[in-house]
């Protein structure tokens, strides 16, 4: 049987929410009454989505901590965290990611190194530490990139990136066959453009037509609803690519 269904409130991990897609999604499932510990290495900007979640819910339940998760400590202060504020986690949602803009012939080993610790081994520790509290039918959502869609536009500049967000997708389609007895489901959304800072970062004269909000938005549905038709799929969630 699913943890996750319509007549009962989901216990929420998300990475990445102190700005952009992360604390949209964020927003939307706080505010809709779900229990969320919010991680990002940004206290202020945590407090700022407590803040937002309050304004409009004044029952929202949303547990900040800043953590890093490539350099964090997860024995002594994510794990009692999580532990101490949810028990359970139904979903997780995999948001924080990073970006390097560069020329690839500019891009040196350690810009390769840090791209795969943030976009690809962070996202793998986060979920081989919080497997044991995932019940049967839980949902880990991990979020990709159109970056690191096989077949999909590629952009000078965006090697490493890509590259690292390709390697999230394959440990998407893995781990889909690894967890299959614990009847826990994982997929990967590959985003195309949203109006983030990450985007003008990427594509500083580019303005997207999809908001931020909106693409949180969307990510929050999924992970609620997003077990009970995929497994396993890396989908593409893209208007633009830019």
């Amino acid at each position: 049987m699913s943890a996750i269904n319509d007549n009962t409130m989901a216990n929420i991990v998300i990475t990445g929410t102190s700005s952009g897609i992360g604390f949209e999604t964020a927003l939307h499932l706080a505010v809709a009454g779900h229990q969320i510990v919010a991680l990002a290495r940004s206290a202020d900007g945590l407090a700022r989505l407590a803040e937002a979640a309050t304004l409009r819910n004044a029952g929202a339940c949303i547990h900040p901590l800043p953590f890093d998760m490539v350099h964090g400590n997860y024995t002594d202060e994510l794990l009692p965290f999580v532990q101490q504020q949810l028990g359970r986690v139904d979903i997780l949602i995999n948001n924080a990611g990073t970006l390097i803009n560069k020329p690839f012939m500019e891009t040196t080993a350690t810009d390769f190194s840090r791209m795969m610790a943030t976009n690809l081994i962070g996202p793998a520790t986060m979920i081989q530490q919080l497997l044991p509290l995932i019940p049967a039918g839980g949902h880990i959502v991990n979020i990709g990139s159109m970056g690191g869609f096989q077949g999909s536009s590629k952009f000078p500049g965006l090697s490493a990136y890509s590259a690292s967000k390709g390697a999230l997708h394959t440990l998407t389609e893995c781990l889909a066959a690894e967890l299959q007895d614990q009847a826990i489901k994982i997929n990967c959304l590959a985003l195309g453009s949203a109006q983030t800072e990450m985007l003008a970062k990427a594509f500083p004269h580019y303005k997207s037509p999809v908001s931020a909000s909106a693409m949180g938005e969307y990510i929050a549905q999924f992970a609620l609803t997003g077990h009970r038709f995929f497994n396993g799929k890396v989908l593409p969630v893209a208007v633009t690519t830019p």
